[in-house]
């Protein structure tokens, strides 16, 4: 699996962003068949950091309606990333 294919987009909730500054956690939306493994080893790749430990969570897709017609959203995979004690943490504007 690519990186990219790996780690889909960074998640700036104002939940993470406080993680970020206080717990040095990255939040990132990532592939739903990708495991703790290949999320650490993406990001050190990626942002050249090392990584302490990969926290993940599943959510299901909620439903949706336009009208009479109603479907569901995606299932999505959430990783919090913490990096190791005197790592650098990369702000995504620098990216």
């Amino acid at each position: 699996m690519n990186l990219y294919d790996v780690i889909r987009r960074p998640l700036v909730t104002e939940k993470g962003v406080m993680k970020k500054d206080t717990e040095r956690t990255l939040c990132f939306e990532v592939s739903a068949d990708a495991n703790k493994t290949q999320v650490k080893s993406a990001v050190e790749k990626l942002f050249k950091v090392k990584v302490d430990e990969v926290r993940t969570a599943t959510f299901e897709g909620k439903l949706r309606r336009r009208g009479r017609f109603s479907g569901y959203r995606s299932d999505w995979k959430k990783a919090y990333v913490k990096l190791k004690a005197g790592e650098k943490v990369p702000d995504f504007a620098e990216i």
